[in-house]
């Protein structure tokens, strides 16, 4: 049943505050901050025999590695799996067992590399794709995931969504009562990060 992701996603450096003006001097640059995840929210949308639903986590850790230019950015985040609740506790414990969450607790996002797509409006906005490796129930897999950014002040605010197949991560457990009851292996998975720059502290941690 799952979630992934955790998603996401996502990084940054710096050793100022973030500036929120398009530089244009040599081109379009974004600098980006050294940053904490202060706060966010992971949630999957399944769809089973008995209808959809969504599974939901606030408990997220990560931080951003920041650089001169966005494209430079590297981070991680990561959200225990146990931690995601869909309102019913059947289903969430269903989606524990089928998760593995003794075996395997949390679910992860490395960010290897960040793509500028354009600038977005206002002008402290940007669309980018993240680029990373995305680990769940002990599978690690290259992903892209599309996601808007919004720079304002020491503040870095991203969101992004991907689907997922639960196949690629080696999850079964979907069939229920001799197959009357099933959740299809493809959900959508959604992420709302905030970020907090972090100047005068270490934002990141060694890559698993």
């Amino acid at each position: 049943m799952l979630l992934a992701g955790v998603v996401a996603f996502v990084a940054t450096t710096a050793t100022a505050p973030v500036t929120a003006r398009l530089r244009t001097a040599q081109g379009t640059q974004w600098p980006v901050p050294d940053a904490i995840l202060r706060s966010g929210t992971l949630s999957f949308t399944g769809h089973a025999t008995l209808g959809t639903f969504v599974g939901t986590t606030t408990v997220v850790s990560g931080a951003l590695t920041g650089s001169a230019n966005v494209e430079g950015a590297r981070g991680w985040v990561e959200a225990p799996v146990a931690t995601l609740a869909t309102g019913n506790d059947h289903r969430d414990r269903d989606l524990r067992g089928s998760m593995e969450t003794d075996k395997y607790p949390t679910m992860r996002f490395d960010l290897t590399s960040v793509t500028v797509a354009s600038p977005g409006t206002p002008p402290d906005t940007i669309r980018t794709t993240l680029h990373g490796r995305l680990t769940i129930h002990g599978v690690a897999r290259e992903v892209s995931i599309p996601a808007t950014l919004v720079i304002v002040g020491n503040v870095i605010d991203v969101a992004g969504g991907f689907p997922l197949d639960l196949a690629d991560y080696r999850i079964g457990g979907l069939t229920k009562l001799l197959g009357a009851l099933r959740m299809q292996r493809n959900i959508e998975v959604n992420v709302r990060l905030r970020f907090e720059a972090t100047p005068h502290a270490t934002a990141g941690e060694p890559e698993r």
